[in-house]
């Protein structure tokens, strides 16, 4: 009989903190900073990166202490995967809650920890550090990822 791998065997809230991690495919789009239509809650994304970001790794660079350094940034934890509206479509973490497939350039399924980045899925090379533009334009810098 196969064996199911965690992802697929378990939900988020029955995985374990390492497995929860383990979720993230390091595709930075997280650490964008977004923008929501206050009309209808559209939320846009651009390509201006929080200043703790690393651009090639697209691993937060103050990880364990980042609601210290950015006390806005956020938290995922199982509970709050679901209301976090603002996950990318491609996110392993909205796509686990949903029950469904991770995509074949994620890590977990490639068991290769650089296939998101291979696959042109992560943000390294396409962002502009927050310190380098005016936070007050960031209607400017609106992207659409694929």
């Amino acid at each position: 009989m196969p064996v199911k791998v965690f992802w697929i065997a378990k939900t988020l809230q029955e995985m374990t903190p390492a497995e929860f991690e383990s979720l993230c495919d390091s595709c930075g789009k997280c650490c964008l900073h977004k923008l929501e239509d206050d009309d209808n809650g559209d939320v846009y994304y651009t390509k201006v990166a929080c200043r703790f970001l690393d651009h090639d790794s697209c691993r937060c660079q103050t990880y364990s202490t980042r609601q210290q350094a950015v006390p806005a940034c956020v938290t995922l934890t199982p509970d709050s995967v679901k209301d976090t509206y603002w996950l990318p479509d491609t996110c392993a973490y909205r796509l686990v809650d949903e029950g469904l497939s991770l995509p074949n350039w994620h890590p977990l399924v490639s068991g290769d920890p650089e296939s998101t980045h291979k696959a042109g899925m992560s943000v390294a090379g396409k962002v502009l550090h927050e310190n380098s533009v005016n936070l007050d334009d960031l209607e400017d810098y609106v992207v659409r990822w694929v």
